[in-house]
């Protein structure tokens, strides 16, 4: 029987681009998980967490068009970031989740609660009845020109002054940095 190297190839191909958007999409969820937790107290017993963390990546939407409108980098790379568009996407981010903390990023971890679905942070509103948490989701990154990303991050309350914003982030020197701060909103 003979051993058929192209499949092979081909095999390892595909597994590290899957692979690899996995880590991308770590690193991007580690970034932000750094730049608003910063602030944020260690978690100890029974004190009240003021930031929850969605476990679902939110889908992108049609907001991506408005946003593409007000970049001209956007603008060059918007037939492959419409691509990407899909309101009917339904993964989390535990993968990410779990590769950001497994053994590393020790005391990041401290100040992020575990991730919670939209009604686990209803029950915690309320048990705490009090209107100060917040739930961050962030949507599901869309790369495109093969160093950079855009993602939308918005912040829920259970009253109004909820946040939103897109980051587009460049990836230099083997690390994604944040370049800007696109089509920001506040109720």
């Amino acid at each position: 029987m003979k051993f058929n190297y192209t499949f092979l190839i081909a095999f390892l191909f595909c597994f590290q681009i899957g692979f690899s958007q996995e880590n991308q999409d770590a690193a991007i969820l580690k970034i932000l998980l750094s730049k608003y937790y910063k602030n944020e107290k260690v978690i100890v017993k029974n004190r009240l967490q003021l930031l929850s963390f969605y476990c679902s990546k939110a889908p992108n939407n049609e907001e991506t068009f408005e946003v593409i409108t007000k970049s001209e980098l956007l603008k060059q790379n918007s037939v492959e970031i419409k691509k990407q568009i899909n309101n009917k996407l339904e993964e989390d981010w535990s993968k990410e989740y779990n590769t950001v903390f497994n053994n590393q990023n020790q005391y990041l971890k401290s100040k992020v609660n575990s991730c919670l679905s939209i009604d686990e942070f209803h029950k915690v509103s309320k048990r705490f009845n009090d209107n100060n948490q917040r739930l961050m989701i962030v949507s599901k990154p869309m790369y495109f020109a093969k160093k950079y990303c855009l993602v939308k991050v918005a912040f829920y309350r259970n009253i109004e002054h909820n946040y939103g914003c897109y980051f587009l982030i460049e990836y230099i020197n083997d690390s994604w940095i944040i370049k800007e701060t696109l089509n920001e909103w506040e109720t």
